[in-house]
This record gives structure tokens, sequence and C-alpha cells, in this order.
């Protein structure tokens, strides 16, 4: 394309950006510059530039300052909410001391008694490493404060000892943990009261967290979802902030020695109905960076990936799960389940109009990489034309590698995958786009792994360009207004936030482009809905309702697939397909208007105008003392 082709009526024009512009807009190019531009900067892996460019935007410190620090307004607000509460449980923070620095000791315990929050004891087991120093801190804040209270152990370090030991002398009906190097928010407590208040039953608090460096400020948040006991056995979401209700800890044993806290939340977790379980979206724990090599108990008892997996290994092994835990990075874990015996039938449904090359390349992948033994193919053929294309159909069916169904009215994705889900033979559904092509040969028996699960409902799987940029790691439901792709146009490798592009987790929706699900899931819950959502948005729409219906839906990194997207129908950016695109969008907003940007398996805290989660300017959050 030339210059003077921007505006063939006036070559005499003189070119200055805004007319390169307008022109641009008329003719319609401008989207198709830019789509192209994009396209180019993804190849060129400059998407980490993008990403970093937006963190700049988006400054944890600048997001604390403006969003997370607390005024005396604020500090009044909290004091009179307090008066106001009808439950004012006692909380029983439990702290155990070794060799460490005097000052890290004295702002873990300021931190402590400069709680808004009064109802509060500390509870202190020294042990044998602490110095002559160390015990004067603590006898002079035993004599300050009637709160705090200290008991000597006389055996060597051993953390989880250390917190049976500060357990026998809590009287709280509540009972948390406090690093000795750690902090408080000033407010930690009195959210945990607040949560009490608004829900009497619950047995576990968690709150987000984020770290103190080495100059005392504040960095490295983690901005966590809601309970998720897949992405919990994964990764120690919980960690810290935890608050635990103190009987269940008694009931449960306490801590087990050799262990970390991981395990008790684990034995907890399995106490007790999720329900039960609650996440506070404020940051409400400051852990601070140490120098120091991992934990003495990981030192005495193996490396810290050790310990995760004997704890993991005992937790599944509690559940009757026959699994068996791999670590992967970062302290993290992928849980790989079993196909059940005898292996059900899985009935793969690919609708087709042409696309030739794409179906070729689609089907061989399965016929060539697929390692899972019991699988049918239905091929949909809403209204193909094509000879070749009718002819590949002719010699599938001959060949015995799938039946095709023919669909002989207007294109309606969600009709076209109904009718075929109505006369699939196989136990499970395998929704799969045309333009799909297998990577990983056992991605079906992944898939499957986790359908076949109690409670699961729609398993999703990591989609990549064929470029290897991710396109689908999961759907945030409330990005761009109604969903989006998580960490679409990263580059293949990315960890994600906190690895958590990488894990098998639980979230509100996945892409149909590659779904699987229990057919009788499917139809319980009316198929994808082709009244309203003949196009976008129906496979949203149906891991809601499959959620709605009390299942979880589900998406795994371990099956992987290069997703060539929209290649045979084209975007909807025009025409009679803009003002479809646009009903299914206003649909989408009157239907689950109520649940977007609220998506549990995604912190308030954190944006929804990226597909890489970065600080929210302002936060989705409420502060109950401004209510």
């Amino acid at each position: 394309m030339k210059w003077n082709d921007l505006d063939p009526d006036r070559k005499d024009r003189k070119l200055t950006l805004p007319a390169i512009l307008a022109s641009l807009i008329r003719k319609r190019r401008l989207s198709e510059l830019l789509s192209k531009a994009y396209k180019l900067w993804k190849r060129a892996g400059w998407i980490g530039i993008y990403q970093r460019l937006a963190m700049l935007g988006h400054s944890y410190k600048q997001w604390v300052r403006l969003y997370d620090v607390l005024n005396h307004d604020d500090r009044q607000m909290i004091l009179d909410h307090i008066a106001k509460l009808e439950q004012r449980p006692c909380i029983s923070v439990l702290m155990s001391t070794g060799n460490l620095s005097e000052r890290y000791l004295r702002d873990a315990i300021e931190s402590v008694r400069k709680q808004l929050y009064p109802n509060w004891e500390l509870c202190i087991a020294e042990d044998t490493a602490s110095t002559a120093n160390m015990h004067a801190v603590l006898e002079e804040y035993t004599n300050l404060d009637a709160r705090i209270r200290m008991t000597r152990r006389e055996k060597g370090r051993c953390i989880s000892a250390a917190f049976n030991s500060a357990l026998e002398i809590a009287s709280g009906e509540f009972v948390t943990l406090l690093d000795c190097h750690d902090e408080l928010s000033q407010h930690a407590l009195y959210m945990v009261a607040v949560a009490v208040n608004e829900k009497p039953q619950v047995d576990l608090i968690y709150s987000d967290e984020d770290k103190i460096d080495e100059k005392g400020g504040r960095c490295d948040p983690y901005f966590k979802p809601d309970w998720d006991p897949d992405l919990f056995v994964a990764q120690n979401v919980v960690s810290h902030l935890s608050v635990y209700r103190t009987s269940i800890v008694r009931d449960v044993g306490g801590f087990r020695v050799g262990y970390e806290s991981w395990d008790l939340t684990l034995r907890v977790s399995q106490r007790i109905p999720a329900a039960n379980i609650h996440h506070i979206p404020h940051v409400l724990y400051h852990g601070r960076i140490m120098p120091s090599p991992p934990s003495i108990e990981a030192e005495e008892n193996g490396d810290v990936m050790h310990i995760g997996t004997a704890t993991i290994g005992d937790y599944l092994a509690r559940s009757g799960r026959e699994s068996k835990a791999v670590p992967i990075m970062g302290g993290c874990f992928r849980i790989k389940d079993q196909v059940p015996i005898p292996v059900p039938l899985v009935s793969i449904i690919i609708p087709t109009y042409n696309g030739l090359s794409l179906l070729i390349r689609c089907i061989d992948s399965i016929k060539e990489k697929t390692s899972y033994p019991n699988y049918e193919i239905l091929v949909v053929d809403n209204r193909s034309d094509d000879n070749k294309t009718l002819e590949y159909f002719d010699s599938l069916e001959k060949e015995g590698v799938a039946r095709v169904l023919k669909y002989n009215f207007p294109f309606n994705y969600s009709a076209i995958n109904n009718f075929a889900a109505r006369v699939a033979k196989g136990e499970f559904l395998c929704l799969m786009n045309n333009d799909i092509e297998v990577i990983s040969g056992d991605w079906l028996e992944e898939m499957v792994s986790q359908a076949v699960r109690p409670g699961i409902g729609a398993v999703g799987a990591m989609l990549y360009y064929p470029d290897n940029a991710i396109q689908h790691a999961g759907v945030l439901v409330g990005m761009g207004g109604v969903a989006g792709h998580l960490y679409a146009g990263s580059l293949r490798g990315t960890q994600g936030y906190k690895y958590r592009a990488c894990l098998a987790q639980t979230l509100s929706a996945v892409t149909a482009a590659c779904l699987v699900v229990r057919t009788q899931i499917y139809l319980e819950v009316g198929g994808l809905d082709e009244k309203n959502l003949a196009v976008a948005f129906n496979d949203v729409d149906f891991c809601l309702r499959v959620k709605e219906g009390g299942y979880r839906n589900f998406w795994t990194p371990f099956a992987e697939f290069y997703h060539h997207e929209s290649a045979s129908r084209g975007l909807d950016d025009h025409g009679e397909k803009l003002v479809r695109f646009q009903s299914e969008i206003a649909y989408m907003c009157s239907r689950w208007g109520h649940v977007l940007g609220n998506d549990p398996a995604y912190n308030p805290n954190l944006t929804l105008d990226y597909a890489y989660p970065l600080p929210s300017f302002p936060p989705r959050i409420e502060k109950p003392w401004r209510k």
C-alpha cells in the first residue's frame, strides 16, 4: 500500500498524521493495520515488553499509597465499627521464636500490639535457640501487656512443635500464626472479626499478603482467589494470613512435627465444608524477605519440595484419591489423576463448514497423537459445498474414522453442538473447533481424569496460537465487560501470576474451542444457548450455568493444543455479524451482570483491563468500615 493510496481523491493533500489516521478509518484499514502490527509484535516476543510497560503504570507501591494506607478517619471508623460488632471473638496469635534480629522480633510483636481490634492474645513459644537478649525482649513485653503470654520450650528448635506449645496456652476462639520476623497490618484482626460476624459458621479464614523488602518497603503482593481446593493442593495459596477455629485445630491434632502450616490447613479443610472457608481480599500480612536458607524443618527433614510432596501425598491418601503428586516448580505440584477402568467413551464433536485443510490437520492430529483408546469423532457438516471437503467426509466414514452428521440450517454454533450431543454415544463430550491441533498425546487422559471426578463440570485446556503465544489459559469473567482469556498473548512457557498459568485449578469458565464435560451434565443444564448465543459467549454462559448447577469448572495446562482461531469464519467486526455480536454482549450483561467483574477465581484487587493480572486502579473491594 502506497501512502498516496490512502486518499486517492486528494493526492495533493499534505499527509499529516491526523489526515493519515482519518483516511485509514474511512478505508477501514486502521484495525487491519493494528491487528497485523499486534501479530508481528507477538511473534517478535515483544508482548513481554508490553506487559512490563503496563506494569509501570500499575506499580504496587503506588497502589499501596493510594488504596491500602489507613488514615486517621479510617482508623476512627474502624474503632466505631468494632464497638458495634455483635461478636468480638478472642483471637490467639501464635508465635515461635528463634535466634533472629531483636529488631525484627520487636516489629512483629508491635504489629500485634498496634491492632485496632483489641480482643487478642499473643502466645509466644520461646525455644532454646533464643539468646539472652531475645529472652529479655520477651520478658519486657509480657510485663508490658497482659495479653502477651509466653511458654519456654526446653527442646531444640522445631517450628511445628513450637507452634503446638503456643497452641497449648491459647484461649482464643480462633488462632492464627505469625512468624517472628513478619508483621500484621493494623486492621488485620479487625477484618477477621468482621468475617466472623458476617459468617458465624466460618472455620477457616485467609487473606491476601505481600512482602517487606530489605528497605522496609512493601512488595510482591499475592492477591489470591477465593477458596479452590484444587489450586490449594497444587500450591499453598492460603499461607498467610491464615486463621483457624481453635477447636478444629485441636481436633485434627494440631501441627504435625516435620510438616509446615500447609499440612495443617489441608487437614482442617478436609474436616469442614467449603462454605466454612472464607477469603478476605485485603492485604493483612506482610512477610519479611529474609536472606536465610529454607526453614530449619526443611533442613532437618529434607528440602522444602520433599516436605511438600509428603504433605500432598498424605492429603491425597486421606481423600481416597488414586492420584500422584508431581513437583513442578516454585514449591508447586501437578496432581496426576487416573482414568477409570473401563475407559469411558468420549464423543469428540467437530463442527465445520468447508475448511478442508483445517479439518484434515485437526483430525490427523487426533488420530496420530491421541493415546486415549476409547473415543469417537463426530464431524458436523454445516452446509459445506466444497467438493474436496465433501469427498473427505466420505472417506472419513468409509475408513471408520468419524461419523459425519449433516446440519442443514444457518450457522449456529450452539445449535450445532446440541444437535450432535443428542446423538453422541459417549459418556463424555469433547467440544472441539475444527481449527484445533493436538500437541500433547495424553490430552484426553488428562481432561477425562479431571472431568470424571465428582463435582467437576466443564474441563478446559491450554491453547496456543501457531506462533506459540498463549491463546487461552482459562476465561476471566468480567474482562473487557463480559469475558476474556487469561494470559492471552503471553509467550508459551509463561509461568503467570504466582505460577497460576502452570497450575490446574478451578475457574469460572473455559473456552469451548476444546472442552470436555460429562454428557449427563451437558444435557442437565440444557447444553449451549442456541437462542440467545448463537456464536459468541455461549461457552462462558454454559460454564456459568454449569457452575450455577453446583459443579466446578476446571482448567488444566497439561492438555495442550494449537488453536488457529477463527480461521474458518473470520471475525465478528462488521455488518450483521457485528449486530449479532453486540446483541450477545447485551444478553450476557443482562443474564450474568451480577457475576461479571466478581469472578471468585480472580481477585478484585487485580485489573480487568489486561489479560495479565496487574493491580487494579482502583480495586473492586469493599472496606467494611466505610459501609
